[in-house]
């Protein structure tokens, strides 16, 4: 059997991505204006600590309190999370990835300059969303990628973006289909409504079915509970809220969460 490219650039089978949140940052309406700059890299690195302490196989950097989000995001949240990642660089062992959210080009340009191996974004489709009415521009944003450099750094679409719905009137195995088809993701990524919500097991099931040959995540929602069943059909997962501290979003990671995660994680793998 191939191996999938997530076990050559991840290091493993069945890999777990962890999120690693980043708080409110400069231009964002709830930066903590007294920490500064210092108050989120001493946040992020005890939070990449935890994770990579616990035993994840690899990290995703993200502006998760920079709401409510942009599509289109401001020069300066995109140097802040450079300046965060460069000040943790001695301290990352892992795989990393990042996510501007929601801003795919955004999200390149920084991985390009940082290092990471993969990014995670709405790279396709249109949506009336929490944000408004949410378009995007695949074509545009792979030549961007070419443009820049970016060419090694694999594309992980979020097909079922969070808080928001499809326009037009499709269903989940034709998204799926024509969204590899269209666009050669390196990965398709399947949510629930909102961060921590969990990932439908039978919507799950349906994309996997219709992509055999293309690597699918479970995006949202996986915890200790449902980690095995999400594992049997999807080809890794994403994990962030699960982490936390009594498993609350806004919390600071807890290691020892991580670590009994993990430990499920290699005894099923």
């Amino acid at each position: 059997m191939t191996k999938l490219w997530t076990e050559e650039v991840l290091g493993t089978p069945k890999p777990i991505i962890a999120m690693c949140h980043l708080i409110a940052l400069p231009g964002d309406p709830h930066f903590n204006k007294e920490g500064g700059m210092q108050a989120a890299i001493d946040w992020a690195r005890k939070d990449l600590l935890a994770l990579q302490n616990g035993g994840v196989d690899a990290v995703m950097f993200s502006n998760e309190f920079s709401l409510p989000y942009l599509t289109s995001v401001h020069t300066v949240t995109v140097a802040a999370m450079a300046r965060i990642i460069g000040e943790l660089m001695s301290d990352i062992q892992i795989p990393f990835g990042v996510n501007v959210l929601w801003d795919p080009k955004a999200s390149l340009d920084l991985a390009v300059v940082t290092g990471a191996k993969f990014v995670r974004e709405i790279f396709s489709g249109v949506y009336a969303s929490d944000f408004g009415l949410w378009n995007t521009n695949c074509g545009e944003v792979v030549r961007h990628q070419y443009t820049i450099g970016a060419e090694n750094v694999k594309l992980l679409f979020n097909i079922v973006p969070e808080a928001a719905h499809y326009l037009g009137d499709r269903d989940i195995i034709e998204i799926a289909t024509s969204t590899v088809f269209n666009h050669q993701p390196d990965a398709l990524c399947v949510s629930g409504l909102i961060a921590g919500a969990e990932t439908s097991v039978q919507t799950l099931k349906k994309v996997k079915e219709a992509v055999k040959n293309t690597v699918v995540f479970a995006n949202t929602g996986v915890h200790l509970k449902n980690v095995e069943q999400q594992l049997t059909i999807a080809d890794g997962a994403v994990v962030g809220t699960a982490f936390k501290y009594e498993g609350i979003f806004e919390n600071h990671v807890d290691e020892s969460r991580v670590k009994a995660f993990m430990d499920k994680v290699k005894s099923i793998r």
